[in-house]
């Protein structure tokens, strides 16, 4: 794994708000990236793989990558499911 790179076990489900985003919330995230701000990543979750998504800040100084339904769907997972995610910076 490069410095580029971050893999961790986690599950679907990100609180923003007061309500829980089906995201995947990436750990350490701002020493990660650098910055609190949004970032440009690919991500592979469950071998599923997303290319050049969004690491949208939290709120809270971390950082979450979206799963859509489509993408949740060929996951076979929802909202409190765990996976395993391999986050690479672009």
């Amino acid at each position: 794994m490069s410095a580029n790179e971050l893999s961790f076990s986690t599950t679907i489900g990100v609180d923003v708000k007061g309500e829980t985003w089906s995201c995947v919330e990436i750990p350490d995230s701002a020493a990660f990236f650098g910055s609190g701000k949004s970032a440009r990543v690919d991500a592979t979750i469950d071998g599923v793989t997303l290319e050049n998504v969004g690491a949208m800040p939290t709120g809270t100084g971390g950082h979450m990558v979206s799963l859509s339904a489509k993408v949740r769907a060929k996951l076979g997972k929802d909202i409190g499911d765990p996976v395993d995610v391999t986050v690479t910076k672009r």
